[in-house]
């Protein structure tokens, strides 16, 4: 019997996926097989089943969500309806927020100076290295 697109049980990369934790299922899976998830406390392979009610713990980018599987689903869907598929604990949502909070007023995660010099950059860098004849 299903209702609503509900299934019995669905593969954990799958649900994560479509559940939009993930972007991809390839990235659920490196989650998953680096003990970033844990399904009821307990770490998990990538095709574990998902039950409604199962517990799931998430670590992505130094954050933590703790969240209970409300509806289970195969199909990625919009950022909306992904958001009722699970509800996450209070304490969780709470605790990522300040994580959040803290990580903006100080500045860490911001990625400034990193990476690539930009084409101002590379400019700026040419003219230093390089410098023209001015009228000689």
């Amino acid at each position: 019997m299903r209702e609503d697109g509900d299934s019995t049980s669905v593969r954990l990369d799958k649900w994560l996926w479509a559940a939009r934790f993930f972007k991809t299922r390839h990235l659920a899976v490196e989650a998953i097989n680096g003990g970033k998830i844990k399904v009821n406390g307990l770490r998990a392979k990538p095709a574990r089943g998902i039950d409604k009610g199962t517990r799931i713990e998430i670590q992505k980018g130094g954050l933590v969500w703790e969240i209970e599987v409300l509806r289970v689903d195969k199909q990625r869907r919009s950022a909306g309806e992904a958001a009722l598929l699970y509800v996450e604990d209070e304490a969780s949502r709470l605790k990522r927020q300040e994580i959040v909070r803290e990580r903006r007023d100080t500045g860490v995660g911001a990625s400034d100076a990193s990476g690539r010099p930009t084409k101002r950059d590379r400019r700026l860098i040419q003219r230093f290295k390089i410098p023209t004849d001015s009228g000689s």
